[in-house]
């Protein structure tokens, strides 16, 4: 059976500057019937491993170190047995929610997953955050890009180690190099393409 891929909305708490923001994250599964791999770990482990059905986890990847993303990554990882991997250059953004734990495996450019028969690679992208990191599955005509790119353009750039010069360079240089047609799913909000956050950012 081929890799699909399979999208689980969990709402949540977003902490910035003190003050808390209700929101709701995308995290995504990659895989088949007998094993998956996750893409973000936001606020309650619980759904993301009712998705996951008892499927053997191969990895647990971390777009970028916001407490959105990361909060139930050592529970999933409890539940599951899976690593998770995370950019280093991120830690002092994990260390805010997780002092005391570690993540397993650094993530870096050029890293690749293999899940279900599909290939995903890494594509550093700071600017968000220093550590951010896409997937990009070219099999599946697909990139997550986690806080880099929505659906209307550039993550946001007003939280501590954000850049906004860094993220724009991060998207013209990394994603805009990838097909037009590859279909970009988000860390928030809807599914998008390449094309379409091309000409939104031309405009």
């Amino acid at each position: 059976m081929a890799a699909r891929i399979e999208q689980v909305v969990v709402p949540g708490v977003f902490s910035l500057d003190g003050q808390d923001f209700d929101v709701e994250n995308n995290v995504w599964l990659l895989g088949d019937d007998d094993e998956v791999l996750v893409v973000d770990a936001p606020h309650d482990a619980a759904p993301i491993v009712a998705a996951i059905g008892g499927r053997r986890v191969t990895a647990i990847v971390l777009t970028h170190g916001h407490n959105d993303h990361v909060t139930a990554a050592p529970a999933l990882r409890e539940a599951t047995g899976a690593p998770i991997w995370f950019h280093p250059a991120d830690r002092m953004l994990w260390d805010m929610t997780h002092p005391g734990t570690a993540p397993d495996r650094d993530l870096a450019a050029g890293v690749e997953f293999r899940v279900a028969g599909t290939t995903l690679v890494a594509l550093h992208t700071p600017g968000h955050s220093p550590g951010s990191t896409c997937l990009h599955a070219p099999d599946l005509t697909t990139v997550f890009t986690g806080d880099t790119l929505f659906c209307g353009g550039p993550g946001a750039t007003g939280r501590s180690f954000s850049d906004h010069p860094t993220i724009l360079n991060s998207i013209r240089s990394q994603l805009f190099s990838l097909h037009g047609d590859t279909v970009v799913k988000t860390g928030h909000g809807d599914d998008t393409t390449i094309a379409a956050e091309f000409r939104s950012l031309q405009g």
